[in-house]
């Protein structure tokens, strides 16, 4: 029997989507119609954006799951209508994406890259960065993207920790859990990576408080979620040492609006929500292998909890 595939998003995702995606469900051998648009009453999963237009789930009644393309789901899980399970999209390449930036800005960061690169000609310093060894760095946040930076860093021979809401165990990561821990995290954090999703309850997790608890001259790296961080208070740190540098990749609001004093602080460096993306060919199969789990009776892999917020 076939499965009703409704692809609820916009015309660009459906251009990327269209061939990858019949690729990979028929590849996990399930027969399905996937389409824009198709009857409420006829759709067995919704393969979903939050920007679509599709913003009322009630008439959806014989759907099994929704299956989200972004990996935040902070823009849909609050969503009274939404009676279906909620699968966040995690894939091996949007990992990997993160990866690359999370490592790339901590050497280039560790290494006083910068100072190099724009040193005036005739400039010879000849002094050594320190080693990754005797460099303390702290993940907030130990989900899939979290813990996989964290190991990756890790590997590289940074001193690293990891704090998460739930207790973790993790090889070469000195995990801390609970409030108590994410102070005690913080305060040896000489580089913090913000990897938490957005919730209520982990808005400005940096404020002016925990600010303070890190090493005087700390790095920060945000390519989580805009709100994890009070941007007065992170501007204030800088401007008083506290904080040596911040490289922002997410915003409160995105794109960043030209007047804002991130894009001019000497000690600030923005990218363009670039830090990674979910890529078609890939996250095809992680949407793929959840229809497959559906129409098996097997637990869907990376379910939202609702209560948690994601």
């Amino acid at each position: 029997m076939s499965v009703n595939v409704l692809f609820a998003a916009t015309q660009a995702r459906w251009d990327e989507y269209e061939a990858p995606l019949r690729a990979a469900i028929a590849a996990v051998g399930v027969d399905a119609q996937i389409a824009t648009g198709m009857a409420p009453a006829d759709v067995d999963y919704i393969v979903y954006a939050p920007n679509s237009e599709l913003q009322d789930f009630t008439p959806y009644t014989r759907a099994k799951a929704v299956l989200n393309l972004w990996a935040g789901v902070e823009a849909i899980v609050g969503n009274p209508t939404l009676h279906l399970p909620l699968c966040r999209m995690v894939d091996p390449a949007l990992t990997q994406g993160m990866i690359e930036w999370v490592t790339g800005h901590i050497l280039r960061l560790h290494l006083g890259m910068d100072a190099h690169i724009n040193a005036a000609p005739g400039t010879w310093k000849p002094k050594a960065p320190p080693l990754a060894f005797d460099t303390r760095v702290t993940v907030l946040g130990m989900g899939e993207l979290g813990a996989a930076c964290a190991t990756a860093l890790s590997a590289l021979g940074f001193d690293m920790a990891g704090w998460s809401r739930s207790p973790k165990q993790i090889d070469g990561v000195t995990c801390f859990s609970g409030p108590d821990g994410l102070d005690d995290s913080l305060g040896r954090a000489e580089y913090c990576v913000l990897l938490l999703p957005s919730t209520a309850a982990t808005e400005n997790t940096l404020d002016a408080r925990t600010l303070a608890l890190m090493p005087k001259g700390a790095r920060i790296l945000n390519p989580g979620r805009g709100p994890l961080i009070d941007d007065d208070a992170l501007l204030a740190a800088l401007d008083t040492d506290q904080i040596d540098h911040a490289t922002l990749d997410v915003f409160r609001i995105e794109p960043l609006p030209a007047d804002h004093p991130f894009w001019t602080h000497p000690k600030v460096t923005v990218t363009p929500h670039v830090a990674s993306e979910t890529r078609a060919a890939y996250s095809a199969k992680t949407i793929a292998e959840n229809i497959r789990r559906g129409e098996a009776g097997l637990p869907f892999v990376h379910a939202v909890d609702r209560t948690a917020g994601y």
